[in-house]
């Protein structure tokens, strides 16, 4: 009887399909159209690509992996998507704190960058992101910095998808002295990384109020002219909002869609001071948003109407900024939980931003919000493997009662990302 049963094993694993590896856990938090969550689940991948999902038994009968990573007591979700930040900037960690924008920027940003910043700073500084961010759960991440090329060698090295764009800005800064300069150096990094499996390159004229409307309008052209996003500072203050309006009684969000700006694949960060006339502009135009709740509550720049933008359907992902001063950490598990918190305290409803919808931020919608949904942001057949495994038997996640709620960090003490 021995004899049969093993015989039936071996003719069952030559039937199977092969893979790289099968993944299984105690629950898989899909983020799919369904948003299943599948209790003994497994996912099986052969090279970047999700082979299927669904519970341990079937992967397990339809599958013959060359590696098993079984954690029966944890959570697979999808890889966390950082939708704005500068990593760099983690080498100016703790350089200046309790500070409006400007001042920051300013006083203490713009002339450390000045003194401090080259390739190699660049490239130290990015690796020092890069392992923050895989140690909380972050599988890609939108940049805007200087040398963003390497950003993305270093970001290749650590195995993370980027979305990078490199900064276009009014004044001479460490790679490029003039708007021109950066133009053409983008470029170079488009040509460079085109059809790179990790790395999208991206065009991020910094903000409106430090660029021309010739250079915010090339910029525009040049993404266009390779079909790449577009990244850009929009209303992150009160006073960037009150100037474009004293200047020319247009809210930046209008003058940037009179440029011609959103007239392609986008992403605004912060978009805290935006009215309803905003929104609809950037939902027509299909702009995607990156809230950053710890900056914008850390550099008490105000409150993005974030449920109001969900309501209205808006692409809105999340991301820690920083890390220097306006925030001083890439945890993303943070950003969901100020996220929900910050919507609940201001709206004065416990329902606004349930943790359902913080984890969605965090990923599906995050990943619609830089135009990539149908690459990752679920675990899905087909779609690229980004996924991370997580705790649920440390102390703060008992009891556990719900995957998709213990699955934010609401979370962050119940729930930690494992090796």
């Amino acid at each position: 009887m021995p004899r049969i049963f093993n015989f039936f094993l071996f003719v069952l694993a030559l039937a199977a399909e092969p893979a790289d590896i099968i993944w299984s856990a105690r629950y898989v938090i899909t983020m799919d159209a369904q948003r299943r969550v599948i209790e003994n689940g497994a996912v099986a991948i052969r090279g970047d690509r999700i082979l299927a999902v669904g519970t341990k038994a079937e992967i397990d009968a339809h599958f013959q992996p060359k590696l098993r990573l079984d954690r029966p007591d944890a959570i697979l979700a999808p890889g966390l998507i950082n939708t704005h930040t500068h990593a760099a900037m983690s080498l100016f960690r703790g350089i200046a704190d309790d500070l409006k924008l400007q001042d920051w920027l300013e006083k203490f940003i713009f002339p450390a960058e000045a003194k401090n910043v080259t390739a190699d700073f660049v490239r130290w500084g990015t690796r020092l992101g890069c392992l923050e961010m895989l140690l909380s759960g972050t599988t890609t991440f939108t940049d805007m910095y200087y040398f963003e090329d390497v950003v993305a060698e270093a970001a290749r090295e650590a195995g993370m998808r980027g979305v990078l764009g490199e900064t276009i800005i009014g004044f001479p800064v460490a790679d490029n002295k003039t708007p021109a300069d950066a133009l053409a150096y983008t470029e170079r990094f488009l040509k460079r990384f085109q059809n790179d499996a990790l790395i999208t390159a991206a065009v991020a004229p910094h903000a409106l109020y430090t660029n021309s409307d010739e250079t915010l309008k090339a910029a525009r052209a040049l993404a266009n002219k390779y079909q790449a996003p577009l990244i850009i500072h929009l209303s992150e203050t009160k006073k960037e909002n009150d100037d474009e309006l004293a200047k020319r009684h247009t809210t930046p969000t209008k003058t940037l869609d009179n440029l011609g700006l959103w007239n392609g694949r986008s992403v605004a960060a912060h978009a805290v001071w935006v009215d309803e006339a905003d929104m609809a502009i950037l939902k027509s135009r299909g702009v995607g948003v990156a809230h950053c709740p710890s900056s914008n509550m850390k550099l008490s720049s105000g409150v993005a109407p974030v449920t109001r933008m969900l309501a209205l359907g808006l692409a809105v992902g999340l991301g820690p900024d920083g890390p220097a001063g306006s925030n001083n950490d890439f945890n993303m598990f943070e950003e969901m939980d100020l996220a929900a918190k910050l919507q609940k305290v201001t709206t004065m409803n416990p329902q606004a931003l349930p943790a359902t919808a913080a984890l969605e931020m965090a990923t599906i919608r995050g990943a619609r919000a830089l135009g990539m949904e149908k690459e990752i942001g679920s675990l899905e057949t087909g779609r690229r493997e980004s996924s991370e495994g997580l705790e649920k038997n440390s102390g703060g996640g008992r009891p556990f009662r719900r995957a998709g709620s213990s699955g934010r960090a609401g979370a962050e003490s119940q729930l930690r990302p494992q090796p």
